[in-house]
């Protein structure tokens, strides 16, 4: 009887050592997909892998491309149509390799050279998100819109041999402030900012993926949408050189400052991504970006200091003096103020704001074409949009208003563009030009006459994402 006792105690303790070995190792699954979930906002994949009015991460966004158009794909865990039946080594493969399951390579509209720097940790739990976080969808792929022969994939590998970096997990140059070093890891991996926000080369490849680049790092991109990614560095003028750290924190956060609101693409970016990243990761991107090197300002120009002529001009009633006033004080300014200093945190500030004085007019140009939308976040839940005028003024009559706000108020931008320029805009969604002007350089966000920009005409990333269109999602 006591060996029968012995052997059912035995029996049990060890069910009950077993229940609990069970009950660990799910906690620690749970905590990997829960951690893989973060790891996919930092990297802002439900943006991309996401259609207008689609399913989470079904895939079926647009991308135009100048060869025709491409979709993104389901990445859901359904075994068919999505990425249920890849091993890790595959998943790892797609994402930091650009190499898919058949063996070809991806197009770079993924951003496989900015996640070749992710870790091992992080691609891990991305996996079990993805596996087992995420719930599998039935959709099949869209089969790319491009024509043969440039419907070849072949060309690609030799693309991602000769631009995108052999994967090796980040590691920080010695001596390097562990917040700094967290947020360089956020910003040219997971991240990947610079598929945006710097510019590209002749085989449409980013001109540098971190600083070791030189300044063209983060200098500003070309249009992607009719909206130019401005530059992310410390340029006085055209980027955050004004801009205080725990200015650039609050703008990643909500999408708007006292001096900035987001729009275009980075409102998405903001609404998926950023503004659910911990603070202590805010900050350590913030940080790592006001301490990349200064920028000087670009030759020809000063940095900016306020003129209040503009203002007096325009309290007076006193429009003659420039094409365009009229119309800012009709349409403008009873928002924007003719001070051109907005309203905090609603209403973007046009006097020295980057975006307005930037080389390429195109941003500011759009805007008023079409409008656009500062979309609410859980810190800043109220929804503001600004109306386009495309419907509303003539493109003489928008042209000469994008020349006044470029040119009042202390900015110095040229007053460029034409009425024809409009036109191609609200008609063909052609970004502004640039090269002919004789005005910022190759390695700025414009289209140098040598080394143009990939991104311009032609290129889109669904932008009905950009206009509120995708609400219920």
């Amino acid at each position: 009887m006591i060996k029968g006792l012995k052997t059912a105690l035995g029996a049990v303790t060890v069910g009950l050592l077993a229940g609990t070995t069970l009950a660990h190792a799910q906690s620690t699954d749970d905590e990997l997909v829960k951690k893989g979930a973060y790891v996919a906002r930092l990297g802002d994949c439900v943006a991309c892998h996401t259609a207008l009015h689609g399913q989470v991460y079904a895939g079926g966004l647009s991308i135009q491309t100048p060869i025709g158009t491409i979709y993104s794909t389901n990445i859901t865990p359904d075994p068919t149509n999505g990425i249920g039946s890849y091993t890790f080594e595959e998943f790892d493969e797609a994402l930091r390799h650009g190499i898919r399951k058949d063996g070809s390579t991806l197009y770079p509209a993924m951003p496989y050279p900015s996640f070749a720097r992710m870790t091992q940790d992080d691609m891990k739990a991305l996996y079990a998100y993805f596996m087992h976080g995420v719930k599998p969808v039935a959709q099949p792929n869209k089969a790319p819109g491009i024509s043969w022969p440039l419907s070849m994939r072949w060309p690609l590998a030799i693309w991602r041999s000769v631009f995108a970096p052999a994967p090796k997990a980040f590691v920080p140059a010695a001596g390097t402030d562990a917040e700094i070093a967290r947020g360089e890891y956020l910003v040219t991996g997971p991240g990947h900012c610079g598929a945006c926000h710097t510019p590209r080369g002749f085989g449409m490849q980013e001109k540098a993926l971190d600083a070791s680049g030189g300044p063209v790092f983060l200098a500003g991109g070309a249009p992607i949408d009719n909206w130019v990614a401005p530059s992310l560095r410390n340029d006085p003028v055209e980027g955050i050189g004004s801009w205080p750290e725990e200015e650039v924190y609050q703008f990643l956060k909500s999408g708007r400052t006292d001096h900035a609101a987001v729009f275009g693409g980075m409102a998405d970016v903001v609404g998926w991504s950023t503004q659910y990243f911990t603070d202590a990761d805010l900050h350590a991107m913030a940080k790592y970006l006001k301490a990349l090197p200064p920028v000087p300002v670009p030759p020809g120009r000063s940095a900016y200091t306020y003129d209040a002529s503009t203002a007096q001009a325009l309290d007076s009633n006193n429009t003659s003096g420039a094409p365009g006033a009229s119309v800012y004080v009709e349409q403008c300014a009873i928002c924007h103020r003719n001070d051109g200093g907005g309203v905090a945190r609603m209403f973007p500030p046009l006097a020295g704001n980057p975006v307005v004085v930037s080389a390429d007019p195109t941003s500011i140009a759009h805007i008023i074409v079409a409008g656009a939308v500062l979309p609410p976040t859980n810190w800043a839940p109220s929804a503001v949009a600004m109306p386009g005028y495309k419907s509303v003024l003539s493109d003489q009559q928008m042209a000469d208003v994008v020349n006044f706000i470029r040119t009042s108020w202390g900015n110095k931008a040229p007053a460029n563009v034409t009425a024809a320029d409009i036109q191609k805009l609200r008609v063909d969604h052609a970004p502004i030009s640039t090269a002919s002007w004789g005005f910022g350089s190759a390695d700025a966000a414009t289209w140098g006459v040598y080394h143009p920009q990939p991104y311009g005409a032609g290129w889109t990333f669904s932008p009905q994402t950009h206009t509120g269109e995708d609400a219920a999602q």
